[in-house]
């Protein structure tokens, strides 16, 4: 294929994409369809040797020290995820929840967003907070619409509420500071958590008929006691993500942190046995596993497109085009809304970064905000049939059918898209507090 011109870049496109869908269609794994996909691009583009091109280029995305902290707050997340967390957090939430339009409703979106702080996993903080909600407000009398829907949205805060393990992929992808992509996450991840809790106060308001029986009261200082349940988790999340704000630890030794932390609190409530250890350390070191051979393929993919000429070619198309970064934002949106139907979120982001890159640079787009952006878009694939993890884990949990769970979450679905809107018209969300960190006096 090397006798074509060398320009053919639709001709490239066509045997990439080709290739890589009939090895995913096989059940190949993803990262090493990435790898087959590459030796393809290699051996059919160019004249470079693919064998020890490839064993380069695995090795050295691997050997990264910043891919360190990946597999330090898996495991973090994975010690939380067998401790007593989620219920005492739900014990120490639910007076101070009970109160609001949507009532313990509440509880899925606040519960996520403190444990998506702790964890980084859209899965583990799904998994956690609907062990704990689903029965408790069934019991309550909640609508099974709503507990589900709510949750289906709110367990994506796991991906953008630092440590979100998509913008560690993420920042290694494009080379950029993970520390920096964290503090990004942290308003945009308040701000639609606050959407979410909106949501369900506008239904609270509009639908009295379906509101369970009101909560019986609790006293101040009872309240203030179950209070008391959730002071573990808010030291831990300040030990992360504080000591990265105020400089002292970069997000691999913050990551450190919190595994030391995440073993003492699990010690301390007594859920620290050698089994809970074991089953910790192996889940962290599959998930890892998982991701770290997803991102040995991206990275010889990445350099077989290169080679090729076709993220070049792309970016140039883009560029002639005379795209506004506005529409290009659009553009984009559509794009990994469509991929997202059928990839999970880490596949998405390592699969289109070696196209994408170029051209976001291209037209003047601050690479920090972007992350968040894509954060944003595939947060929507987890709810987005027909591969939305988060609906195949709530369709284990519950029995709903697929379908089913889709329309409850549809409505999170849309408050997303507003929040991509919002992204754009205020692009100081995600920027001002990386930029705040790097000003503040060591």
């Amino acid at each position: 294929m090397t006798g074509f011109d060398r320009d053919a870049t639709g001709l490239k496109i066509g045997i990439f994409l080709f290739v890589m869908f009939f090895l995913l269609g096989t059940g190949l794994w993803v990262g090493l369809a990435l790898m087959g996909v590459a030796y393809i691009g290699m051996i059919g583009f160019t004249s470079r040797n693919p064998g020890s091109s490839m064993s380069i280029t695995i090795w050295t995305s691997s050997s990264s020290w910043t891919l360190t902290s990946l597999p330090l707050f898996i495991w973090m997340g994975e010690i939380l995820f067998r401790t007593r967390l989620s219920e005492d957090m739900f014990r120490g939430l639910s007076p101070w929840l009970r109160g609001l339009p949507g009532g313990l409703l509440h509880t899925n979106v606040v519960g996520c967003t403190v444990f998506a702080a702790v964890s980084g996993s859209s899965a583990a903080t799904l998994t956690t907070v609907g062990k704990m909600s689903i029965p408790e407000l069934r019991k309550r009398g909640y609508p099974e619409f709503m507990i589900i829907g709510t949750l289906a949205g709110a367990a994506t805060l796991g991906l953008m509420i630092p440590p979100s393990l998509t913008l560690i992929v993420y920042g290694v992808t494009v080379k950029e500071s993970i520390t920096s992509l964290f503090m990004a996450g942290v308003l945009p991840g308040l701000v639609l958590a606050a959407m979410f809790m909106l949501y369900i106060a506008g239904w609270s308001i509009a639908r009295p008929q379906d509101r369970p029986d009101p909560e019986p009261r609790m006293g101040f200082m009872a309240a203030l006691r179950n209070s008391v349940l959730l002071i573990p988790v808010i030291l831990l999340i300040v030990t992360v993500i504080g000591s990265m704000y105020i400089g002292i630890a970069t997000a691999t030794e913050a990551a450190a942190f919190g595994v030391v932390g995440a073993l003492v609190l699990a010690a301390i409530q007594g859920s620290l046995t050698w089994s809970s250890f074991s089953e910790s350390l192996l889940g962290a070191t599959r998930t890892s596993a998982m991701i770290a051979l997803i991102l040995m393929g991206a990275a010889f993919l990445t350099l077989s497109m290169g080679f090729t000429g076709v993220p070049r070619t792309l970016a140039a198309w883009i560029g002639g085009m005379d795209l506004s970064p506005a529409a290009l934002i659009v553009a984009l949106t559509l794009f990994y809304i469509v991929i997202g139907m059928f990839l999970d979120g880490i596949s998405a982001v390592v699969l289109t970064m070696a196209i994408i890159d170029p051209m976001v640079r291209g037209a003047g787009i601050d690479m920090i905000w972007f992350g968040i952006f894509v954060v944003v878009v595939v947060e929507m694939a987890q709810i987005t049939p027909p591969v939305g993890f988060n609906l195949f884990v709530l369709q284990g949990m519950t029995k709903h059918s697929m379908g089913y769970i889709a329309r409850t979450a549809a409505p999170m679905f849309l408050i997303m898209l507003l929040m991509v809107a919002i992204l754009v018209a205020f692009p100081q969300l995600a920027t001002w507090l990386p930029e705040a960190m790097k000003q503040a006096p060591n």
